[in-house]
């Protein structure tokens, strides 16, 4: 990727990106200087013209020096903009306060590590232009840095999302390009503890992936312990959708017709003279018929809590944009 002098010819995407910041006290002034060739023209690997307009670094109550560094770097460079927030709310809050504050016609978000090359942001740019995509998800080319263990929990937990839970955008990671409207609009109406990349499934349908390389961490240990993975890992299951909800249905359904059958059993079984106990045959069409009823009762309160969640978590019944998908690629 080459610096290039501003033409005319082409146009120039405007790109902002959103840095949720923990512990970056050690990795930010790496990251810092990978950015700044990025913020002149450059060309993406199919000619395209983009650059950084902005870097959001959103302090999200970090545990480390990251503030003195945030400050120092925003000092030193106009196009890094420091973002406080008032305590520590997570990943996907302080990227969506970002995503809040962006400017640009295109959003990137990345971790703060250094695993991600921002260098890649232009790959990212050309998928989403080529397929007309209002989200693009980078698909690393290698495993994840964090250990066998870590990323076969983490291929699983994407696979529960993809196939039980019908997430449709498919894998999705924290390095991913949004159109500047969505982006914005998703932060705009999003519920606390929205799982995020739920809260953009629900916008643009579908997603794209375009293949990256990650690299090693920048002499920091990962801020995810056991019990923040499953509690990361639980917010996306609450916040998937009504599919959980809707099996508590299926199940009193199922239990019904399971219910009435057996009973029928019994009775038929009684009418052979088969069941030599006295009053067997009532009891068990009482408990089949009462365990029937209450299946389908908790089956209609989940349908209310189904739509009562989608409400709460602040799910939109439409999103307006400027211009269509297929515009996308015309753009370009």
């Amino acid at each position: 990727m080459v610096a290039v002098e501003p033409t005319s010819e082409p146009a120039v995407y405007e790109v902002s990106l959103v840095v949720p910041v923990y512990q970056g006290e050690r990795t930010l002034g790496a990251l810092v200087s990978e950015v700044v060739p990025l913020t002149t023209p450059h060309r993406t690997p199919k000619g395209r013209m983009f650059r950084i307009s902005e870097l959001l670094l959103v302090h999200d109550g970090a545990v480390d020096g990251s503030a003195g560094v945030i400050k120092a770097l925003s000092q030193e460079h106009d196009f890094v903009r420091p973002l406080w927030l008032s305590r520590n709310f997570g990943q996907h809050p302080a990227t969506l306060a970002g995503m809040a504050s962006t400017v640009g016609t295109w959003v990137a978000t990345l971790d703060e590590d250094g695993q991600q090359d921002p260098r890649d942001v232009g790959a990212l740019l050309d998928t989403a232009l080529d397929e007309s995509s209002r989200l693009v998800y980078a698909s690393p080319k290698n495993p994840p840095p964090h250990g066998a263990l870590r990323n076969a929990a983490s291929k699983l937990a994407k696979w529960v999302a993809v196939r039980l839970l019908a997430v449709p955008i498919g894998a999705f990671n924290s390095f991913r390009l949004i159109e500047g409207e969505v982006a914005r609009g998703v932060a705009a109406y999003c519920g606390a503890n929205v799982y995020l990349d739920v809260a953009l499934s629900w916008v643009v349908g579908k997603a794209s992936h375009c293949k990256v390389m990650l690299r090693e961490e920048r002499g920091r240990r990962s801020g995810y312990t056991l019990q923040r993975l499953l509690r990361h890992f639980w917010q996306l299951v609450i916040t998937s959708g009504t599919r959980p909800l809707r099996f508590i249905s299926l199940l009193g359904m199922i239990a019904v017709v399971g219910s009435f059958a057996f009973s029928g059993i019994s009775i038929y079984q009684r009418l052979q003279h088969q069941i030599p106990i006295p009053g067997w045959t009532s009891t068990i069409v009482v408990i089949c018929l009462l365990a029937g009823l209450t299946l389908i009762s908790l089956g209609i309160v989940a349908e209310y809590l189904a739509f009562a969640v989608g409400m709460a978590m602040g799910r939109p019944a439409y999103l307006i944009v400027s211009r269509p998908r297929e515009d996308i690629a015309r753009s370009s």
